[in-house]
């Protein structure tokens, strides 16, 4: 399940083969292989095998986070090892019950990863040494990955664990405000976005969507939160399962899943200052997306490629083609190539106009 990180000519990403979980490095023109790394035992799970987390591509670092919870820094040029942590076991934490499924962020000289450890809900390592920075948090993990976002006035570390959305300083962890957000068995899963200088978060399993104002108290590094609008339960306009909206032009386009991880799901518009729905096209079925040249470039859990006109006037579909075996990742698009992968293979497609 892990994503595609392109840097340089290289793609790395994370696969589970061979009895073991593998970062590898391919050449981002060709495909072919440059290096691979091993860095940890196979991870297997009932709701899926394998690593879920994307590597973070930063200098000549290359981080990634395995299923049972190993941070691991290699060199990018080669893919030698540099330093490992076992977060979940180091800190006396539980591995999630899907797996870990964060994503590393770097800041400066910090690679943040969220443990879901007694006081330890969000980590960070710095980059070089692998020596512990700071932890922070006592909420369970939650599978979001943490994101650095202007919101508040300020830029913050906005984190969506397992129970709440956190903001917290970078570079020393500081809890800055806390808004509790539960969902069932912590599915809390996309990426927080900033709208305006607000945090939007949404959640799957018939919960919803919330955006939040951050508001600094007086002569304090703490932030007071209020709802700006929110949509909850089984009539809300917009319920990300495991896919993070995209925000256009003021327009938050996403997928709105129907029900206790079911299998119909909308596509669906949404004004993101207000939570209006502007159009859905109803039963278009699971996927994820990403935002590119005025357009959605939509993967299908059935292995399709589907081309979306991203505009707030009304669904227009421009393109479809099965491609690929069954993906719950996004593509990922560089220098006009775009990137798709399942369980199985890595497809590369040219999308430049000619």
């Amino acid at each position: 399940m892990s994503g595609l990180a392109i840097s340089r000519g290289r793609l790395v990403t994370l696969v589970q083969k061979e009895g073991q979980q593998w970062l590898i490095a391919l050449d981002a023109q060709t495909g072919e292989p440059v290096w691979q790394t091993k860095l940890a035992p196979e991870f297997r799970n009932g709701m899926g095998n394998g690593p879920r987390g994307t590597p973070a591509i930063s200098g000549d670092l290359v981080f990634a986070f395995t299923g049972e919870g190993i941070l691991a820094a290699v060199k990018f040029a080669d893919g030698k090892p540099v330093w490992s942590h076992n977060v979940v076991k180091e800190l006396d934490g539980a591995i999630a019950e899907y797996g870990m499924a964060c994503s590393p962020l770097v800041i400066g000289d910090r690679v943040v990863v969220t443990g879901g450890a007694p006081k330890a809900t969000v980590v960070a390592y710095d980059t070089k040494s692998g020596k512990l920075a700071w932890t922070s948090g006592d909420d369970p993990a939650g599978y979001s990955s943490p994101t650095l976002l202007d919101v508040g006035g300020r830029s913050q570390l906005v984190v969506y664990s397992g129970a709440s959305v956190l903001g917290l300083k970078p570079d020393t962890g500081a809890v800055m405000w806390r808004h509790p957000y539960e969902t069932n068995f912590d599915c809390n899963i996309v990426t927080p976005i900033a709208v305006n200088g607000q945090v939007f978060v949404s959640s799957g399993e018939n919960h919803g969507s919330v955006l939040l104002e951050v508001n600094r108290k007086s002569k304090s590094d703490l932030f007071e939160v209020k709802e700006i609008w929110t949509s909850q339960g089984s009539k809300s306009v917009l319920r990300n399962e495991w896919q993070t909206s995209m925000l256009l032009d003021g327009h938050l386009f996403g997928f709105d899943n129907v029900g206790a991880a079911g299998p119909v799901t909308h596509l669906t518009c949404i004004n993101a200052a207000t939570g209006e729905r502007v159009w859905q096209k109803q039963r278009f079925g699971k996927g994820n997306l990403i935002a590119a040249d005025g357009k959605l470039f939509i993967t299908t859990m059935t292995g399709e490629l589907v081309v979306v006109r991203a505009t707030p006037k009304a669904f227009e579909e421009l393109g479809r083609t099965e491609l690929f075996g069954s993906t719950r990742q996004a593509p990922a698009l560089s220098n006009g190539l775009l990137y798709l992968r399942d369980d199985k293979e890595i497809v590369c497609l040219d999308v430049r106009k000619k």
